[in-house]
């Protein structure tokens, strides 16, 4: 199958092209067609506060958001609503509102004639979720469509009566049981569950309509975007979609998950709308939406990629692609992390500390951090002679026979021409530095005869600026054509950047890479930025990061946080960062921070622990997705989670600095 006729969730996977959707107009503001990606946050402040959440609304417009959504769980929210758009008119903004509305249809209904726009979430809006599996035949699957479609079949006329939009937006936390019971927990489920509603909407003939397909697992948040594209071209419809990675967290956890998620959407051409989810205060979610907007507003024109088989390609599922193990690199083991040293004249043990290998003079011992890396490459002689024991150095040829000789284990790294020239230097990895246009048959046939290498992919550097790179698509298509010849020589992905805001360099290096984890490809990654005002720690922590977000390798703790809205039942940011501070150190354990719970006990359902709003300054604590502590204060909860987390054995005391 070649890329131009890719028949999948985008037109190709080697050339940029955004998706053609209907047009769906939100007030002011047009969703789709040819029109630009529009930003967008929500309000946490309490709906009913109509100076609160008119003062919020003005701070996420002038940060840059076309579009505001609104917190509406009830009915005197909802008729809220209409007083907060009068004032923001009568301050001279016309930016659209959105009512979000969960449970309660009669809610929506209300909302439906006071703002541009309701969202509902079919998995709660009519049915329920208590977790309970139920079996249906076909007559009793069909008759609860039919008991959906009564309550929301007057909507839709409400909504073509008021021009106004809407938004059927599917969450993974909150599929219904009905849909789990008959879909599972997959990505599947989340599309089925908005399919039923947006068919509704077809055969009212109401085409006013976005779609999400929402997960705080990054992988089956883009594999439900990707399959909700197939399932309406195959039904013919071609409605705008809404992207987010929903309880993404704060700092820059929330940026580089949020990052990996949408941007792997993006690359491909899908979305008309994003809105990313921070544990903060949400006009700072603006900025990092328009950031990753601008990354591939422009990347029409990029410079050609040749036509891929993508027969290897499994776009709607986790398949990592199989190769041969190299020494630690390879076969079922985790991606490895490269840290790049080459700008350093003189590495020492300080050098080595600030990358997570600590001695202890005290007790002559060395020790690893999570966020070690597994590889540290150099380029220079200028070695201190004690690093630490464990450190597996890396280096271009002529340095590496250099360290070699002075009783260094080295692996090295060749270029093509030096590595035609002579005998490995190593008996376990020699990685050969490779990028897009060396692809020959001839240099595959030698390579293929060594089962030392490692191939460091990489895209060729535009340092002129004469012609826009497509990365993504580069990496991903010489993944494929390494894949199509039978290669199962281990890919490390060498991203190369000069960015001298690592903000910026978070959502760059997210955007365009963890799309090639969520698929299957890569086995490392090796991360430069030539910019000195970005530190090797800032960088090496990001790659470890990039590979956590796109779960291919955890290296810390994971928090499933809430952005927070008007149903935040308490301090959400304060308890976050309360929570992160008492158990960063916990690796691998999942703690989910819920404000209330619309999501809380579905999204977090992989979580390890949970930590729930269930009314005011109160706190119900998860295992699992069972309760084991009901209606806690909340002055108290955070030392409940903790004690809980002893009690079942999962705590660990934090190491020494």
């Amino acid at each position: 199958m070649e890329s131009g006729s890719f028949n999948g969730f985008c037109e190709s996977l080697t050339q940029y092209k955004r998706r053609r959707t209907t047009t769906v107009n939100v007030g002011n503001v047009s969703l789709g067609g040819l029109h630009p990606i529009v930003v967008q946050s929500m309000t946490n402040t309490n709906t009913q506060d109509l100076e609160a959440t008119v003062a919020q609304s003005v701070r996420i417009i002038e940060a840059g958001g076309d579009i505001v959504r609104v917190t509406t769980p009830g009915i005197k929210d909802a008729q809220s609503l209409g007083e907060i758009r009068l004032a923001l008119r009568a301050s001279g903004f016309l930016t659209p509102l959105v009512a979000d509305v969960h449970f309660n249809p009669n809610v929506a209904s209300v909302a439906a004639g006071l703002v541009e726009k309701v969202r509902v979430n079919p998995g709660n809006f009519v049915d329920k979720k208590k977790f309970e599996h139920i079996e249906y035949n076909d007559t009793e699957y069909e008759l609860e469509i039919v008991r959906i479609r009564e309550k929301f079949v007057p909507l839709i006329h409400l909504c073509k009566e008021h021009h106004t939009a809407l938004r059927i937006g599917t969450n993974h936390g909150s599929l219904s049981d009905r849909i789990l019971s008959r879909f599972g927990d997959t990505a599947m489920g989340m599309v089925e569950s908005a399919m039923e509603f947006l068919r509704m909407c077809v055969a009212e003939d109401f085409t006013d309509v976005v779609l999400s397909m929402k997960s705080s697992n990054t992988q089956v948040m883009v594999q439900a975007y990707r399959l909700l594209v197939v399932k309406m071209q195959e039904e013919n419809m071609f409605f705008p979609l809404h992207l987010g990675v929903t309880e993404a967290g704060e700092g820059e956890d929330g940026r580089v998950k949020s990052a990996v998620g949408i941007g792997a959407l993006l690359a491909d051409g899908l979305g008309d709308t994003i809105r990313v989810s921070l544990t903060e205060d949400p006009e700072l979610e603006i900025p990092v939406a328009l950031s990753l907007v601008r990354l591939f507003a422009d990347m029409q024109d990029h410079r050609p990629i040749r036509p891929v088989d993508a027969k290897a390609y499994g776009a709607y599922a986790y398949n990592r692609f199989v190769k041969t193990e190299v020494g630690i690199v390879g076969g079922d083991r985790v991606p490895i992390v490269i840290a790049d040293l080459s700008n350093e004249m003189y590495v020492d043990q300080h050098t080595f500390a600030e990358l997570g290998y600590v001695y202890d003079e005290k007790n002559d011992k060395w020790s690893v951090k999570d966020q070690a890396p597994d590889f540290v490459y150099v380029s220079t002689n200028g070695i201190d002679p004690n690093i630490p024991p464990m450190v597996r150095l890396m280096a271009d040829y002529d340095v590496c026979q250099s360290l070699q000789a002075n009783g260094y284990e080295v692996f090295p790294v060749y270029e093509i021409s030096n590595y035609y020239s002579g005998p490995n230097a190593s008996n376990t990895i020699n990685f050969v530095r490779v990028t897009y246009s060396d692809f020959t048959p001839e240099l595959y046939k030698t390579i293929a005869q060594d089962d030392s290498v490692v191939l460091l992919l990489e895209t060729k550097p535009n340092l002129q600026l004469i012609e826009k790179i497509n990365s993504v698509a580069e990496l991903r298509a010489f993944c494929l054509e390494l894949e199509n010849i039978g290669s199962k020589h281990p890919i490390v992905f060498h991203q190369r950047y000069y960015v001298d805001d690592f903000d910026t360099l978070q959502l760059h290096a997210a955007s365009e890479t963890g799309i090639l984890f969520i698929d299957g490809m890569g086995d490392g990654l090796m991360m430069s930025n030539l910019n000195p005002r970005i530190t090797k720690q800032q960088t090496n922590a990001l790659s470890f990061n990039i590979l956590q977000a796109s779960r291919v390798r955890v290296s810390k703790t994971e928090y499933i946080s809430c952005p927070s809205c008007g149903r935040t039942l308490f301090n959400l940011q304060e308890t976050t960062a309360r929570i992160r501070k008492q158990t960063a150190h916990l690796k691998g354990l999942k703690i989910g921070i819920m404000g209330c719970i619309v999501n809380g006990p579905g999204e977090m359902a992989d979580a390890h622990y949970g930590y729930v709003g269930t009314g005011p300054d109160k706190v119900t604590l998860y295992r699992g997705k069972e309760v084991v502590k009901r209606n806690l204060d909340a002055s108290v909860a955070v030392d409940s989670l903790i004690e809980l987390i002893k009690e079942h054995g999962d705590w660990i005391e934090p190491l020494a600095d």
